[in-house]
């Protein structure tokens, strides 16, 4: 029953500390309010927290939907209790609403992230190198998902521009209302890429269609749908919670809800590297940044400055550049916050761009 979840080896490793406690592994599957509902190896069952693990949790410890968790559970038909959340293989996060610098755990253990957004007015391509960045973080494989191709005029160009920023990351396009002819090819497409055992999530904005290209996936209206509207293509937050889901051929999906803000979390910056995401999401910009004159060129007053020489070509577009500083900005931020060794580092970082900028001016 277990291995329908994903269970396997590395996992019956991993949670042998807790057998020895008398504890029995399950899966979160949906999130309410106070209350989850979890795969345990006698079928479903509705479980709480533990008031002890609610109390040690550290920021993002709490369970989420994908986590492998413990429980005490002495009847099938008992409610479960959660007492520890097994660490995660991956994480997508975002930073939580709000000015406290939290951070919140969208979903865990995915190992493939469908970043889906709609060939109408969904479509954003700054808003794809974000998605790309916090999947670069999360650890999870992703692909981009072009959905509605059947309502695009100019489908090749929307996938060159799409690919121009994906770098190695896999574009698909699909119609997961109409597809099935031509290239509106159907949400069942992605079935392939999800193996049995194996973990899918959709992220992007409400009305990009991810809960029908799980109904889609299914073959059954598992998730509540509504159109868009028709002025801005934007939809109404239809999914209310995350919720796994298991497929026929034995891969799981994990719906959202619509996220309106991704605002990026830094996680790698207890390894002093918060940058390394943006780095990935952006090859070209990077493999230009290493042929710089100077080894801390910061790419804005420096001469022999690869970067700037490009942007001048033509050969980075001005969007994207500004994109990458932006996202990079953030990230930098994002660990500062929570970090007072590169909170320090920053601040020292600013001085010195300031004073080559003033050195720079009187040059001139």
């Amino acid at each position: 029953m277990l291995q329908q979840a994903g269970w396997d080896e590395v996992w019956e490793e991993n949670f042998a500390d807790f057998a020895g406690r008398g504890l029995k592994p399950a899966r979160v599957l949906a999130q309410h309010r106070h209350s989850y509902s979890l795969w345990t190896e006698a079928g479903e069952a509705d479980a709480e927290l533990a008031g002890a693990l609610m109390y040690r949790a550290e920021e993002g410890g709490l369970p989420v939907v994908g986590d492998w968790v413990a429980i005490r559970q002495y009847a099938p038909t008992d409610l479960a209790i959660i007492t520890d959340v097994l660490p995660r293989k991956t994480k997508f996060s975002r930073k939580a609403s709000g000015s406290v610098a939290e951070e919140q755990v969208i979903a865990a253990n995915i190992d493939l992230l469908f970043i889906v957004c709609g060939l109408d007015h969904d479509y954003n391509l700054r808003r794809l190198e974000r998605y790309l960045v916090a999947a670069r973080q999360s650890g999870a494989q992703p692909v981009i998902v072009l959905n509605k191709s059947d309502v695009c005029a100019n489908l090749e160009a929307r996938v060159a521009e799409a690919e121009a920023v994906a770098g190695q990351v896999a574009v698909l396009a699909i119609s997961a209302v109409s597809g099935g002819t031509g290239q509106n090819m159907p949400a069942e497409t992605l079935l392939p890429l999800i193996v049995a055992g194996k973990t899918a999530a959709l992220v992007g904005s409400s009305g990009a269609g991810k809960s029908t290209i799980v109904n889609q996936l299914l073959g059954a209206e598992a998730q509540a749908t509504q159109p868009t509207r028709e002025s801005d293509s934007r939809g109404r937050h239809t999914t209310t919670h995350r919720e796994l889901f298991f497929l026929s051929n034995g891969g799981l999906i994990l719906d959202n809800p619509g996220i309106r803000e991704l605002q990026l979390w830094s996680q790698d910056s207890r390894q002093g590297n918060p940058q390394s995401a943006v780095d990935e999401a952006f090859p070209e910009i990077e493999a230009l940044a290493a042929t710089c004159a100077f080894r801390d060129c910061t790419h804005t007053a420096e001469p022999a400055c690869a970067v700037q020489e490009a942007l001048a070509s033509g050969e980075i577009e001005e969007a994207r550049w500004r994109s990458y500083l932006k996202l990079q900005r953030e990230l930098r931020h994002a660990a500062a916050q929570v970090d007072p060794n590169l909170r320090r580092m920053e601040k020292e970082r600013w001085k010195k761009l300031c004073s080559g900028v003033k050195r720079n001016q009187k040059r001139r």
